[in-house]
């Protein structure tokens, strides 16, 4: 394993040598729950990443939706290097595109949409910057598409979430919703745009299984959880 820290003792990123596309972190397992809410396997056709990191997202998507065009803003350009040399970031082409910037300033200034937008941008002490504010929240939804999903990972072991997830429901008018916590402490949020989102606890678990055989990540976890929580109510996800 290989591990990126910011100069601090938060993992910012992990990848297993021999497996350099796998998601190894819980929470990026858990943020790829995407696909179960959007099971269409040509979903998504366009994807923007905040936050590189180790390129863990960017990797899974770039070998398992090789029609989804990823855009990935990143602030820092030393994580870019890093991510290059040492964790297999693809190299740039037609399918993958690459902005150092911040990904607030760029979200609040593309004229572009997306179906699906990850947000996963910390600094070395675990802050997020706007990247967790109700103008940040409002122009992700409005540069989503009608098939759109914002993911974003909060961090509940730095700050509770419930101020964050107000936040969420306020851009999306009610339409969020916030995965119980990993063990690792972060929390998983989605919010929807567009087309509704409506799949029974037992719908979610064959989703998951054939996810699994398509590409090895397997959410059943992540869907016992939401079960024992009662996330479901009626045994129903809706968003």
């Amino acid at each position: 394993m290989r591990y990126l820290h910011f100069g601090s003792h938060w993992i910012q990123g992990a990848m297993r040598l021999a497996r350099p596309w796998a998601l190894e972190l819980d929470y990026t397992r858990e943020m790829m729950a995407a696909l179960l809410l959007r099971p269409d396997t040509e979903w998504p056709k366009s994807a923007l990443l905040i936050g590189l990191g180790a390129a863990s997202l960017t990797k899974f998507l770039h070998r398992h939706r090789p029609e989804t065009k990823l855009t990935v803003v990143e602030i820092d350009a030393d994580v870019v290097h890093v991510a290059r040399q040492y964790f297999k970031l693809p190299e740039e082409n037609e399918r993958l595109r690459l902005h150092i910037d911040d990904g607030a300033s760029f979200i609040a200034t593309t004229q572009q949409r997306f179906d699906l937008i990850l947000v996963d941008g910390f600094d070395e002490n675990a802050r997020t910057g706007m990247l967790d504010t109700l103008p940040f929240y409002l122009n992700c939804k409005a540069r989503l598409s009608s098939s759109g999903l914002l993911v974003t990972n909060l961090l509940s072991k730095r700050k509770g979430v419930k101020k964050s997830m107000e936040r969420l429901e306020e851009a999306f008018e009610g339409r969020a919703i916030a995965f119980p916590s990993c063990d690792s402490g972060n929390v998983v949020a989605f919010a929807a745009t567009g087309n509704s989102i409506t799949h029974s606890l037992a719908e979610l678990k064959t989703l998951a299984k054939q996810l699994k055989a398509a590409t090895d990540l397997n959410l059943q976890p992540t869907i016992s959880r939401l079960e024992q929580a009662n996330r479901c109510p009626a045994g129903k996800l809706q968003l």
